[in-house]
Formats: C-alpha cells, sequence, structure tokens
C-alpha cells in the first residue's frame, strides 16, 4: 500500500474542512433565499447576488483573471457556464416541482460526478468511493425525499445535477492554488451575466424591494458566493471530484441543521438517518485510500 506524505494529507485536511464550511454556509443560506424570494423574482435575485460577489471579488483583485492564461480563461468560462446553467435549470424546475424533490434531484450530482469523471476524462473510481456514493444518495433520499414522478420540472432539475456534476469534475482537473482566485472571479462572472440575460424571464432585472431583502442579497453574495465559491475552488484543487461531491452533500443536512434551529422545522428520525449515511459517505471516503491496495490517491498526484 502507498503510502501518503505529510504535505498531502495536511493539504488534503485542510481542503477537506475549507469544503466543508462552504457546505455548511450553503445549507444556512435557505433559510435566507427562501425569505427573499417570496419577494423578488428568483433570477433578478441571482443576478444580484452574483453580481455583487464578482464585483467585490475583482476590486480585491483586479487583475486576477487577467492573470490566468488564455486555457485558464477558457476553462473558467466553461466552469462558468456550467455553474451558470444548473442555477437556471434548477429554478425553472422549482416552478414544475416540490422543493424537497428538487433537492434530492440536485444532489444526484453525488452520482453523476464519478460517472462524468469516469466515462468523459477516463478517471478510476475505487470500490469503496462507489459504496460512498449509495450511502450519500441513500441519505439524500431520507432527508429530502417525499414522493417522486419524472415529469418537466424533475427533467430540468436532473439536467441542473449534470450541469452541478460537470462543474465539479472540471473544478478538480483544471483549478490549481495559483489559479483559484481568478477562475472563481471568472465563473461568478459568467453565472452574473447568465442570469442576467434569463431574468426578461421573469420581468427583467428590478431592484431588491426593501432593507430587509437588500441585506439578504450582501450577505449571500458576500459570504456565500464570493467567500464560498472561492473556498470550493482552492479545496478542490486538493481532491478528486468524487470527493468534493461526497463533501458536498453535507449541504441539506446543515440545511436542515439551521432549518430547525433558525427556520422551526422540525428534527425528524428520516433527517437524523440521512446525516449519518452522509457523513458515513464521508468517512468511508477518506478511508478509501487506505482500503485500495496499490492505488496512489489523487491528492497525491500534485503538492498544490
Amino acid at each position: 500500500m502507498t503510502s501518503i506524505p505529510a504535505w498531502a494529507r495536511s493539504h488534503r485536511t485542510l481542503a477537506t474542512l475549507a469544503l466543508v464550511a462552504a457546505t455548511a454556509v450553503w445549507g444556512a443560506t435557505f433559510v435566507v433565499v427562501q425569505d427573499a424570494v417570496e419577494q423578488m423574482p428568483v433570477l433578478p435575485f441571482l443576478w444580484w447576488r452574483f453580481a455583487l460577489a464578482t464585483a467585490v471579488l475583482a476590486l480585491v483583485r483586479p487583475r486576477a483573471v487577467l492573470d490566468l492564461s488564455a486555457q485558464q480563461r477558457r476553462r473558467g468560462l466553461v466552469l462558468g457556464l456550467l455553474l451558470g446553467g444548473g442555477y437556471v435549470l434548477q429554478t425553472f424546475g422549482l416552478l414544475h416541482t416540490s422543493a424537497t424533490v428538487s433537492g434530492f434531484i440536485t444532489g444526484m450530482f453525488v452520482v453523476f460526478t464519478p460517472l462524468i469523471g469516469w466515462l468523459v476524462l477516463g478517471e478510476p473510481v475505487a470500490r469503496p468511493v462507489w459504496f460512498a456514493v449509495g450511502l450519500a444518495t441513500l441519505g439524500l433520499a431520507l432527508i429530502s425525499l417525499r414522493g417522486f414522478a419524472i415529469g418537466f420540472g424533475e427533467l430540468l432539475t436532473l439536467g441542473c445535477a449534470a450541469l452541478f456534476a460537470g462543474q465539479i469534475v472540471g473544478l478538480s482537473r483544471w483549478s490549481t492554488s495559483r489559479d483559484a482566485y481568478g477562475l472563481t472571479v471568472l465563473q461568478l462572472g459568467v453565472v452574473a451575466l447568465l442570469c442576467l440575460l434569463a431574468s426578461p424571464l421573469q420581468g427583467g432585472v428590478a431592484l431588491p424591494p426593501n432593507p430587509g431583502v437588500w441585506a439578504a442579497v450582501v450577505f449571500l453574495a458576500l459570504a456565500a458566493t464570493a467567500l464560498a465559491f472561492l473556498a470550493q475552488t482552492w479545496a478542490q484543487t486538493h481532491m478528486t471530484a468524487p470527493r468534493a461531491a461526497i463533501v458536498l452533500t453535507l449541504e441539506p443536512v446543515f440545511a436542515g441543521i439551521f432549518g430547525v434551529t433558525l427556520g422551526g422545522d422540525e428534527l425528524t428520525a428520516r433527517i437524523l438517518a440521512g446525516g449519518a449515511c452522509i457523513v458515513a459517505a464521508m468517512y468511508v471516503v477518506e478511508l478509501a485510500p487506505r482500503l485500495t491496495r496499490g492505488a496512489v490517491a489523487p491528492e497525491q498526484a500534485r503538492p498544490g
């Protein structure tokens, strides 16, 4: 069995913690977003969120995108199109399906991620990782699924999950520590542009209607978009796409925790069991390099 160097273990642990922190922030936003989108259309709201996040990051490092190579800029555009397309499909899917079913289908990126990596990039997936994917999928179903029927909304949301999976795979393959900031700015800028172009479908860009929605936009732009996506982009320089996808399935777990503590939702046995499955899946992925003899952990391949 090939041992993992100390620097690789350290970077991988920090990357995992950074991605867990990002999912915690995203989980907390469900309560905030639910309030805000009851008061203004979703796509204009998303435009303000991503445009402000892009502007703040660009002001901090104005040359971040220009310092990317031409190849990395092309890759950043692809990643932004995948991420933005996923948000748009998810938004319109929600017009035709329930939030719980949407949450489960969106979480299916955990299945699509290793499949895309395997089919498109030829990346091998260890058996323990496939087992972890199954555990995480079961956990997502327990947390969010109450009934299921294939319709137009479900198909749109399935497309969203596939695009999110593609973005996760692309980040793990293309992101480097040096380019993480520039790639983040470029991705978020592309998402903002897509939301701006799609906003006429919901009446065009409108100002947030009151100080409460403005506060939500600012919080989401800074904490849940600029910082969280920067953390994701950096974290994925130190982990494989399947590992990142399984960590990201913690989002509905955190959403449930914040929903109970802040939104007054009921903590049920299904939520507890689903959360346990997802945490167990993360533990399996953590052990996977030790359980797979003769394989070098992909996180070893580069020092970042």
